[in-house]
Formats: structure tokens, sequence, C-alpha cells
């Protein structure tokens, strides 16, 4: 599952300002408490600046020829991914060129050093945090349009029906043609753009869903939080429906790291992304949350079956998309060196599934992607990814706690913000779930979840009184009334 986003809007009402205020001090705060420093240490910072003007390593393959692309959101610079689509024969061939970070990084440097402590990128609604310094992430091993850059080139060979058949990888020097944006691509696509490339990623995309309805997986894009300020000085909450562009390109991420855990597992030794089932109490409890949007899910229906058929266009039923992440406990990785593991299924996607696309974002990807290409061109891997494979599961542990704590702490200030101005009110709620603190609640005409005190059944509908939104500590305070 991608990482839940939360956008805050400009402000656009001065009485909003003192609120706006408090929710981006709330955030810095958080930073601070979860020990997420924007800052580098000064080596780090040395080092990246000396590698971004002289690389560690370049490959000699050439492939600038090809005119790759990249499709991202508007503001980002940290471009992972460029691609290149084609038919071949009555199927496709589908080239994913993925940033070369190992090309700037020393195994043992600062840089290396501080990505291990790092793990990931943490996003919050006002800014990110980097793995890597900006002068590389977002300059030099960044894939940015009309720059000569190493990647790791997957070429993917397709099926009629969008099965993949084949997979290499290697590392050559490509350059990305143009740089596109998801709102414009889906606005030539909504206007029927006769690009083929466009044709192309959607026909790709289209193949590959139904490849996952096939297989039982449900990796759907999340939608976006969206934060708005009013005329009237209120907060609202809204969401934004993932774009039809944005599922395909995950598509193609999928596909790929899909093709790096068939690598691994042949090979027998890698490092998987993996998940088990969903929990039966976890599974009750979404039930029980679906019902109460509106949006009863049929035992028959499997879970991802389920997601695709909600209304995008709904805003209670995109809420209850957007915590569909209840159901995605207990993902970890996996390592292996000899012995394939038990466990290699990640559970969304329904197959054998390896982080290798994001490694300007995340630390776990490098070292697949370096696994990836020894095997594919039958050279030793390197020492280095050997000795980090059994220590790389609890660095990436404990970046997901970081980083989902930093998500979670700011989806609670911003629903403070929201409800700041309605304490007092009482909303209709439904029960999803109750435990030793108390009842946890779904308000009905507010994408909210919440803790509320008081007695009812499960699966309920309450009425409840909101007593306190406070930004600062980012707490609300429910009561049954």
């Amino acid at each position: 599952m991608p990482q839940r986003q939360i956008r805050l809007a400009p402000a656009d009402a001065t009485t909003s300002e003192s609120l706006r205020e408090a929710l981006l001090a709330r955030f810095t705060a958080i930073r601070a408490e979860l020990g997420v420093s924007e800052e580098f240490p000064p080596e780090v910072d040395a080092e990246a600046q000396a590698v971004a003007t002289r690389p560690v390593d370049l490959p000699e393959r050439d492939e600038t020829a090809v005119p790759f692309f990249t499709i991202d959101p508007a503001t980002s610079m940290d471009l992972d991914q460029a691609m290149h689509l084609e038919r071949d024969g009555d199927g496709y061939r589908v080239r994913y060129a993925i940033a070369d970070v190992p090309a700037f990084v020393s195994p043992g440097g600062a840089i290396d050093t501080e990505a291990r402590r790092r793990g990931q990128t943490v996003y919050c609604p006002d800014k990110r945090i980097p793995l890597h310094p900006t002068v590389m992430s977002e300059g030099a091993a960044s894939l940015l349009p009309g720059e000569t850059r190493p990647a790791f080139v997957w070429d993917l060979r397709l099926d009629a029906e969008g099965e993949g058949t084949s997979a290499e990888v290697y590392r050559a020097m490509v350059r990305s043609v143009e740089r596109f944006d998801y709102t414009d691509v889906q606005k030539a696509v909504d206007a029927g753009a006769t690009d083929e490339r466009w044709v192309l990623l959607g026909e790709i995309g289209e193949k590959r869903i139904r490849q996952e309805q096939l297989r039982g997986g449900a990796s759907l894009p999340m939608p976006e939080q969206e934060v708005h300020l009013g005329d009237d000085g209120d907060f609202t909450l809204e969401f934004r429906p993932p774009r039809p562009v944005e599922e395909w390109n995950a598509q193609i991420s999928l596909l790929t790291g899909m093709a790096a855990a068939d690598m691994m597992l042949h090979a027998r030794i890698g490092i998987l992304r993996t998940m088990p089932e969903a929990e039966p109490g976890a599974v009750a409890r979404f039930r029980r949350q679906a019902k109460a949007l509106g949006a009863p899910w049929p035992a028959e229906q499997g879970y991802g079956d389920f997601l695709r058929s909600l209304d995008r266009t709904n805003p209670k039923h995109l809420a209850l998309i957007y915590d569909a992440t209840s159901l995605f406990r207990g993902a970890g990785y996996t390592p292996f060196d000899g012995d394939v593991p038990e466990q290699v299924e990640q559970a969304a996607v329904a197959d054998a599934y390896a982080h290798v696309t994001a490694p300007l974002r995340r630390l776990v990807d490098r070292f697949g992607l370096v696994i990836c290409e020894a095997v594919s061109s039958g050279t030793d891997i390197p020492a280095w990814v050997r000795e980090a494979l059994p220590t790389l599961p609890e660095i990436m542990k404990e970046s997901d706690r970081v980083a989902g704590s930093a998500e979670r702490m700011c989806a609670d200030a911003v629903e403070a913000a929201v409800l700041s101005p309605r304490v007092g009110q009482t909303f209709s709620a439904v029960v999803v779930d109750r435990d030793d603190r108390g009842l946890e609640i779904q308000l009905l005409d507010v994408p909210v979840v919440a803790r509320a005190k008081g007695e009812a059944e499960l699966g309920a509908t309450v009425d409840v009184r909101l007593e306190s939104a406070d930004v600062p500590t980012g707490r609300v305070a429910f009561v049954v009334a």
C-alpha cells in the first residue's frame, strides 16, 4: 500500500490563519518528538556534494537513445522511476528505469551510515524529510528530464493478457526526455489523447489490475486527504480519489517488484516485503465500518473486489478506502540467504513481492536492486549486501514506525483542527470497535475515526458529543450523548 498523504490547501481566510499556524506548529513538534531531523550531519552533506559531481561508480552501458519519461506528483523532485512502453508482438515490453543510488553511495560511507539511521523519507503535510541529501536525491541521482543519469533498467516482457513472461535488469546510463504529472496526463487521457504512451499505459495498467483481481490482490492507491480553509474560517476535510493514471503507474511498479521477488527466490537470496492475511477481528471491524458508511461488504465478496466496487466520487466510500489500511497489519521485511522462507507472500499483492522501485526514498530498495542486477547478470552479489541483509528488517521496522507515527499524529492534528470549531456539537456515529480503552467510532458526516467514552453495542448507531478538540496535542474527546 502506498503511504497515505495529507495535503494542506493554501489559506484563503484570515480568520483561519491562527488555527493554521497552530497546525503547522504541531507538525514541527511531532517531528521533534519523533527525532525526525531535516538537517544532515556536515560529513554527510560534504560527501553528497562530492559525489553529486563525481559519482562513485557509473555504468558503462548507454541507453540514452531510449525515450524514457516520468509521471509523478507535480511538486516532486526526487524522481525514482522513468518508463518506456512499447508493443511486443501481441504483448508488451516495459522498460522501467530506477534511480541508481548505489552509483552515489559508498558502502560504509557517511551517506550510507546516515541512510541506515533514517531508513526512509518521512512525509508530513507541510514538508518531507528526505532519506538522502537533496543535492543527490533531488539533483544528481534524480531522473530529471533532459539529464543523463545512471539507472537500473528493468526490461520486462508481458503477454497479451498482461502477464509477465520474462525479466532482465541491468545498469545503464539513461535520459528522461519528458516529465509529466498525474493531473496533466489524466486530463489528456480523459480528453481522448491518442499519444501511444498513454494508450499503452492504460492497456497495460488495466490488464495488470485484472491479473491482480484474478490473484485476489488489493493493492489500491490511497486517496489523498486534503484539508481546506473555507471563507467562513472553518477547516474542512476531504478525500481526493486516486486517478486511474496513478493506478496504472502503480501497477508498473508492482509488476517490477513481483519480478524482483521471483529473481530473489530463484537465486535463494534477497529480501521480500511480506504480510500475512488480515486478522479475523480486523476484518470484522472493517465490515462494521463499511456498513456504517453505507457500503456493506458482502460475505461472499473478496476484499480487493469490494474495495474496487466502491464509488470513488462518494466521500464516505473514499473514507472507507482511506481506512482500509486497518487490514494491512503485520507487514515486514523477510531476508534470506540460502533457504527460502516459509512466508513469501505479501497478502495485499497476493504474490511474492520485493521493494526495488524507490531507492531515493526507501533504504531497502538499494540492496534489492543490487541483488537483482547481480542475479540477472550472473555475477557475484557484493559482500556488503550479504552482510547488510540481516540488519535491514529492524532498520526498516523502526523507520516504518517513525513514518507511521508521523502520519498518524499529523492526521490526528488535522482532524482536531477540522473539528475544533464544532466543540459542543452532536454527531451521528457508528461503533466500529470496543475495548478496555472505550469505544472506537466512525463519524457519519465527517471522515473521522475517533474514541468516545460511554457504552454502546458494536455496530450500533449513536449520537456523540464533541467535548474537546485540541490541535497542539492532536487530541479529540467524544462522549456518547
